[in-house]
């Protein structure tokens, strides 16, 4: 078979023959069959439970979700590439609801996504199968598990979709997850969107963890909540086959419309499972226990074997050969045996991740003027957007990051604004990174979401991890390229008010793993760092930049790198030095000019992002270190764990040479910023030019 004949082998759907069929017995031993699935997938499910570190199940919401994840994978509905899951123009899945994660993982086993081997000792420290899925499990796209954002990601999938190649987009949603707020910001944004080739299939099952037998409020009517944001809804009985096959024929086969789809799936928790204990939200389930259903699964299996065969029995060749194939396709032999693997994913091939364009055509900075941030984002993008991967998405202040307007200029598909929905506006950009995009979102510097962050900072630490491993199924280049640029940094939101204040925001986030924090000073800075962004593979990129215009610091041949702090001004006379980032440095640079007046050489270093080697050598020069910074001592902090690391055994040191004029409090407690304009923030926290001069004047004995 040629390479292009394997491809499309690998793609197709799971069934041969052209859906859907209108033939009555066809579809029949279709729903038989799948049935025969069920038991399989919920065996397999049981023994991951048994053979779990912790004997655990999340087994309400596992085996609720079991018919409506059979359906879809069995059923005919999907084009996948399972020997490479990263292929573009497959249809994908979200498994949005990640509890479900042992009836997925089960399902995936069996299609060749990794080797049944995985489904033991699943949940301990040395497995690659959690509680959660996550990227680091073969054919997984995202780590979900927090409730109610798998469907942003989702929907970005589908916006990309939407162009060519052309693909389908589904998720599976608890019903429990929709007490979320992002989901109704994905709802909203996909009706207003049209995205006729999202799918969502809601679990509702009606119970969630506190209460699993009913919600904890009561929800409203699913179906009329979604057709009031202009989607279709398909309201199905979920503990049979046959509404959810017909629900999923509909959306695949059935005309588009131009509405996302929702199917709510009316079931109950741990529906299937044989005992009334299974019913709960997760269980510890003893072996006699497991033992027990496992026996009555199996023998529920087998009765619906000998219904297979005798309805099978009676059909024509044709329909009978039909069904052979069929069965094939769901893993079944002749005999309606289970078939598992074999296994198809492999290593995918590396992504060049590495963004073309024509250096002379961006922007030239003239050092005798001054520019807003959003003006070089939005001049420099129109160059770096002729790279069809450059993607951004704003949330209603596309006019302080200039990326709408830049992007746009070449395609406005490629340039988003999801409105004040910032949850929303990070699962759609991790969705384009994880397709391989350089993305962009942006919005101010408070507004960024933490939960949804700390979500993605862990499917990027896993997709690292399946690089790095010698048997992982990623290669170079399938992390995620995802840039927050944040806006109104430091006091840049100024008579704006405390809810807007960034002076806390990168003491807080650099808490989070694999977040890249740069504080951007200067015009000829922010391009030199779109430059560095745009060669790839800088993972999570968090990049503050000022909102009103600024001098121009740096020549135009500057060229930074993360971890590099820059030396504006040092002699051998220095009697300090001031370490800045952001505006600050303009404020530590006048401050060195007036102190110069007096007869004091001061140095002054830019640190848009640690450098520790460069902190190192200032603190160990023995003279004061000025730590100044319009935030609450993003620096500080940082050399205070430097130290921590590299001088901890020391008796005494220069610590006390370190001086930090901050927007902490006297007791160098964190406090929030009220409105103000910058004049008057800079001198109520003694951050002018003139206060830093003084206070170094009054000081530093030279």
């Amino acid at each position: 078979m040629n390479p292009q004949a394997a491809t499309l082998e690998r793609r197709r759907p799971v069934h041969r023959y052209p859906a859907p069929s209108h033939d009555y017995w066809l579809r029949q031993g279709v729903l038989k069959l799948l049935a025969i699935k069920d038991s399989d997938i919920r065996i397999l499910t049981l023994e991951q439970c048994r053979d779990a570190i912790d004997k655990g199940l999340h087994a309400g919401g596992a085996f609720s979700a079991t018919i409506p994840l059979v359906s879809l994978y069995y059923g005919g509905f999907l084009e996948l590439d399972i020997a490479d899951p990263t292929c573009r123009g497959q249809d994908l899945f979200v498994l949005s609801k990640g509890h479900a994660v042992a009836a997925l993982a089960s399902i995936y086993a069996e299609l060749g996504y990794f080797d049944r081997s995985v489904l033991r000792n699943s949940r301990s420290y040395e497995s690659i199968l959690n509680g959660h899925p996550g990227p680091i499990l073969p054919g997984i796209h995202l780590a979900t598990g927090p409730m109610g954002q798998g469907l942003g990601v989702a929907q970005g999938f589908a916006i990309a979709g939407k162009n060519s190649p052309r693909f389908d987009c589904y998720c599976l949603t608890g019903d429990g997850e929709l007490q979320e707020g992002p989901i109704w910001e994905a709802v909203m944004y996909s009706g207003q969107k049209h995205l006729d080739n999202l799918c969502v299939l809601v679990d509702r099952n009606n119970g969630q963890l506190d209460m699993a037998n009913r919600m904890v409020f009561p929800m409203p009517e699913m179906e009329s909540v979604f057709a009031s944001f202009g989607w279709r809804v398909l309201s199905v009985d979920a503990t049979q086959y046959e509404p959810v096959y017909r629900a999923l024929e509909q959306f695949r086969f059935g005309p588009r419309n131009g509405q996302p789809t929702a199917i709510i799936c009316h079931g109950s928790k741990g529906h299937g499972a044989l005992s009334d204990f299974l019913n709960k939200h997760k269980v510890t389930v003893a072996d006699k226990l497991n033992e027990q259903e496992l026996a009555l699964q199996t023998e529920l299996r087998q009765a619906r074997v000998v219904e297979y065969r005798n309805f099978y029995s009676r059909l024509e060749e044709s329909a009978q050969e039909a069904l052979r194939e069929i069965a094939r396709d769901m893993h079944l032999d002749s005999s309606s045996r289970q078939m598992i693997g074999p296994v198809l994913t492999s290593r995918v091939p590396p992504r060049d991740k590495r963004i073309r364009y024509d250096a002379a055509l961006l922007p030239r900075i003239e050092k005798t003027k001054e520019y807003a941030a959003s003006d070089i984002v939005t001049a420099a993008m129109k160059v770096f957007a002729r790279d069809s991967r450059v993607v951004s998405i704003d949330s209603d202040l596309a006019t302080t990051s200039g990326l709408e307007a830049g992007v746009a200029a070449v395609d406005q598909r490629r340039a988003l604004n999801v409105g004040v929905a910032e949850a929303n506006m990070m699962g759609i950009g991790e969705a384009f990174a994880a397709l391989g995009h350089n993305t962009w979102i942006s919005t101010f510097c408070p507004f960024f979401d933490w939960k949804v962050l700390r979500r993605i900072a862990v499917g990027y630490q896993e997709r690292t991890e399946a690089i790095e491993s010698p048997s992982g199924w990623l290669s170079e280049g399938h992390g995620l390229d995802l840039t927050l640029l944040a806006t109104a940094a430091n006091f840049e939101t100024r008579t704006n008010g405390a809810t807007h204040m960034g002076n806390d925001d990168c003491t807080i986030f650099d808490g989070l793993a694999h977040l890249k924090i740069i504080d951007v000073c200067c015009p000829q800075q922010m391009l030199a760092v779109m430059k560095w962004i745009m060669e790839g593979n800088r993972g999570l990129a968090y990049v503050r930049v000022m909102r009103t215009p600024s001098a121009v610091l740096y020549d135009d041949d500057f060229s930074f790198d993360f971890g590099q702090g820059y030396v504006l001004r040092e002699s051998t006379g220095d009697v300090a030095t001031i370490v800045s980032s952001g505006r600050g440095v303009h404020e530590a640079l006048a401050a060195a000019g007036e102190c110069a007046k007096n007869g004091l050489a001061v140095g002054v270093v830019d640190m848009p992002s640690i450098d520790k080697d460069l902190l190192l050598r200032q603190y160990d020069s023995g003279k004061p270190l000025y730590l100044v910074e319009q935030n609450n001592g993003y620096i500080w902090q940082n050399l205070l764990k430097i130290l921590y690391r590299t001088r901890r055994s020391e008796t005494s040191g220069n610590l006390a040479m370190v001086r930090t004029i901050n927007t902490l409090n006297a007791e160098g407690r964190p406090r929030f910023i009220h409105s103000g304009t910058y004049e008057e923030l800079v001198g109520a926290f003694g951050l002018s030019a003139v206060q830093i001069a003084k206070t170094i004047r009054e000081q530093v004995t030279p």
